[in-house]
């Protein structure tokens, strides 16, 4: 048997930790995102305002709660949609959004019955209540993109609201996120 020098089989205590991943067709090696883990368990959801429309001086409203009780915290992977024509974008931690409708979030594993543990709100007009500005970003007319990749919380008995506008405009929220 022939020696092969300053070739070892095993790791050695003083020098760093090695490895080899065989990546062939056949057998690739797969690394997955948090919200792609969460989208096969059946725990990430997305809701939508749609195209909607935003009168003059009003501003379009969606928001989550996440009740004291749900037994869920919510991590929000991101914050996309689109507007045509300038506008201001901002997150808030709280807020009421008066009347309007209960958009339902939907579970991206299609078919799956699990249901979100938040409750929603979407309207046009102005955020009432107690709230406190995460991020506020102005926009052109266009796409816009926030990815938070889990970084922002919502935990029980949170709120989190997105408020887009203001008026004269088309524009669409787009939030998603998984819930443990």
């Amino acid at each position: 048997m022939e020696e092969i020098t300053n070739y070892n089989v095993f790791n050695q205590s003083n020098g760093p930790l090695f490895t080899q991943l065989t990546n062939t067709f056949s057998a690739p090696g797969i690394e997955a995102s948090a919200e792609s883990g969460a989208a096969a368990a059946g725990s990430f959801f997305t809701l939508t305002t749609n195209n909607s429309s935003i009168p003059s001086n009003q501003n379009l409203l969606l928001q989550i709660i996440n009740a004291a009780g749900s037994g869920r915290t919510i991590r929000i992977s991101s914050i996309l949609g689109g507007t045509t024509a300038a506008a201001t974008l901002v997150i808030y931690s709280g807020g009421t959004v008066t009347a309007g409708s209960t958009p339902v979030p939907v579970n991206t594993l299609l078919g799956n019955a699990n249901a979100s543990v938040v409750t929603t709100r979407q309207n046009t007009g102005t955020l009432g209540g107690a709230f406190t500005s995460l991020i506020s970003i102005p926009l052109t007319a266009g796409m816009y993109m926030l990815d938070f990749n889990g970084a922002l919380v919502v935990p029980p008995g949170q709120t989190l609201s997105i408020s887009l506008g203001t008026g004269n405009q088309t524009a669409a929220i787009n939030l998603s996120w998984w819930e443990f």
